[in-house]
């Protein structure tokens, strides 16, 4: 192949490549994700811990997937740092959200935390704040963990809890 007959395929090439260009995806409009911190205010296993007794706070971050303009499934990864005793944990939490009026979302996550044998449900109340000309908006987040963990005698308990979650979503 000459020199001329390359670069008449590459121009070809190139003009078919612009003209099958297909249109915009909708993908943006369908995943987000947010990041945050939560902070467990009040816990009930046996005694009651407030976060006075032993300050927590997790930072969740989420990838989230709008299934429908009312549906979405998010994924949650939650690292946390307790105080007394000094420790790190990380809680995967997928669950689904439901959009209702007013910017308020209700959803129920599942909770798994990694290398430690408590796993349980998250229902949560979600307030968004969205931010005029910008494509984030800051949210506001009830949570209420219930676990069920492997206690010190070989059985199982529960536990239930109150926490409040403060993030930007985009």
């Amino acid at each position: 192949m000459t020199t001329a007959a390359a670069t008449r395929t590459l121009i070809l090439c190139f003009v078919v490549a612009l003209l099958s260009v297909p249109r915009a995806a909708m993908a943006q409009d369908r995943l987000g994700g947010h990041f945050g911190a939560v902070i467990p205010l009040v816990t009930h296993a046996g005694t009651t811990t407030t976060i006075s007794d032993d300050f927590t706070i997790g930072f969740p971050m989420g990838i989230t997937v709008k299934t429908s303009s009312v549906w979405a499934f998010d994924l949650e990864l939650v690292p946390s740092i307790q105080n007394d005793p000094l420790g790190v944990t990380l809680t995967v939490h997928p669950g689904i959200i439901r959009a209702l009026s007013n910017g308020y979302a209700a959803g129920l996550r599942m909770a798994f935390d990694v290398n430690a044998p408590s796993w349980g449900f998250t229902p949560l109340i979600n307030k968004s704040f969205p931010v005029p000309g910008h494509p984030y908006s800051y949210f506001i987040e009830g949570v209420v963990p219930i676990r069920i963990q492997a206690d010190p005698a070989g059985g199982n308990r529960g536990s239930i809890g109150v926490g409040v979650h403060l993030g930007i979503g985009f």
